[in-house]
């Protein structure tokens, strides 16, 4: 079963830059939509759990259904608008009180009445008491509720929860979908690569809009999708370009809140165009996935386009490779070939998720690490740094945060002085414990704490 059928679903619909996102920012309660005064900032419908009522909903935000921006992209705008607005159990208009009623308000109110879905009239922008009487202009359009707020100081936002609270539908049954039971999936990549296409052809419909321009998205798109009894919210982020590419303030937001969207996933799924090769901008992605200490997945793009017709195995094989060589920092990231166009082999990337999952769960006991870490010491001892060098006392896996979805193995090693451990040789043990316990998909985090603080004395660590 796809989707989450059972959360009553909300839509804000309006002209361009009368405050949508800003109203979806402050239902949610935390910025996912950019908020910028450039009209059709918002291209994708962006979705998110709002749970500030007295039951969750989904909350969608539209991009303007009469945008601004390249005409190749209005049609598929108001494409996805429009399904929002066919998808949703109540509508949200959005008016702008400073700017007063304008035609495209009046036609847009004819479309929402035709829809026959119930209406909340929204007047945004009413920031003080005396702007109370801009509203009087909007009673034209007919609409029976109506609330006067301030999306960007918060005015008005109570009276509007309760509005929506009464006119959701009842609930249908006990389940109830939310973002904190769902693995969160950032899918990452430069702009172009396909991802906006690979969510597409996962939850196979139309939510991401798909445009041969670079750059399409703009926002981290939260998307909600529910597979086997599983609840996933996928993170369609913007396509993170080299600094000195970002040609608009608009884009610099962007890769902020893609670098953003790496540090609230649970995995990141980073995206590589098989037709351009592993890029430095690749790098400097998973550069910024190692860093975060994420678990991670590699997908290579566009496999339809370098298919070859014989020796398919030998090929694919060949580009993992090549891919494992290139990004060697990010080795324990499993790599998947998929086509988002055609959808050959995206399936598989569940099947990957869950053995991230299992690998997360798996605990190295403290008997088999500590003699594994002492095989480590005496194969290749640590250097010396200023005259001394590292001595292991003892070490545990550590428990790990009871609420996170996906958990790095945590390696407490009690050590003489932590400073004495440096990247070379950290990296050599995470590769020689890797050997004994792969841990797909997961960094293994290796925290050093002082002898001071080692729950046993050294004689503990005698071999057996």
């Amino acid at each position: 079963m796809n989707g989450l059928t059972n959360t009553p679903s909300v839509a804000i619909v309006g002209r361009p830059n009368v405050g949508k996102s800003a109203l979806f920012n402050r239902l949610i309660g935390r910025k996912i939509a950019i908020v910028h005064d450039q009209p059709g900032i918002t291209r994708d419908r962006i979705s998110a759990i709002c749970t500030h009522g007295t039951r969750p909903f989904v909350l969608w935000d539209t991009g303007g259904i009469f945008g601004a921006g390249e005409a190749e992209l209005s049609a598929q705008v108001r494409g996805a608008a429009e399904e929002a607005l066919r998808e949703s159990d109540l509508l949200l208009f959005v008016v702008d009180a400073k700017e007063g009623l304008s035609p495209i308000d009046k036609e847009l109110a004819r479309v929402l009445r035709k829809s026959q879905k119930p209406v909340v009239l929204v007047i945004n922008k009413i920031d003080i008491e005396k702007h109370e009487a801009l509203a009087t202009e909007f009673d034209s359009l007919g609409f029976k509720s109506s609330i006067a707020i301030s999306a960007e100081h918060g005015r008005g936002i109570s009276d509007l929860l309760d509005a929506i609270d009464r006119f959701l539908p009842s609930p249908a049954g006990d389940s109830q979908a939310t973002s904190h039971d769902s693995l969160a999936v950032a899918i990452l990549g430069r702009p172009n690569v396909g991802k906006s296409s690979l969510i597409n052809s996962i939850v196979r419909s139309e939510r991401a809009i798909v445009s041969e321009l670079a750059g399409t998205t703009r926002d981290a798109i939260d998307i909600l999708y529910q597979r086997d009894g599983r609840n996933f919210v996928f993170i369609d982020t913007a396509g993170i370009r080299r600094r000195g590419k970002q040609s608009t303030s608009v884009e610099v937001f962007s890769v902020m809140r893609a670098e953003r969207s790496i540090r609230r996933a649970d995995l990141c799924v980073l995206t590589v165009d098989l037709t351009d090769g592993i890029t430095a901008q690749d790098k400097r992605i998973a550069g910024l996935i190692q860093a975060a200490r994420k678990p991670a997945i590699v997908i290579l793009n566009k496999w339809d386009i370098v298919k070859p017709k014989r020796n398919q195995k030998e090929a694919i094989a060949r580009l993992v490779a090549t891919a494992r060589e290139q990004i060697f920092f990010l080795d324990y990231a499993p790599v998947l070939i998929t086509s988002s166009l055609t959808g050959e082999h995206v399936s598989k990337l569940f099947a990957l998720i869950e053995k991230v999952q299992r690998a997360a769960r798996q605990r190295v006991g403290t008997g088999v690490l500590n003699r594994l870490l002492r095989q480590a010491f005496e194969a290749n001892p640590p250097p010396t740094i200023r005259a001394r060098r590292l001595k292991l006392f003892y070490a545990a896996q550590s428990k790990g945060k009871e609420n996170q979805q996906l958990q790095p193995p945590e390696l407490v090693l009690f050590v003489n002085d932590p400073r004495l451990l440096n990247q070379t040789y950290r990296r050599y043990l995470e590769s020689f414990i890797r050997r004994a316990q792969p841990f797909p998909g997961l960094p293994i985090i290796l925290t050093l704490r002082p002898r001071a603080k080692s729950p046993r004395p050294a004689a503990h660590l005698r071999a057996k």
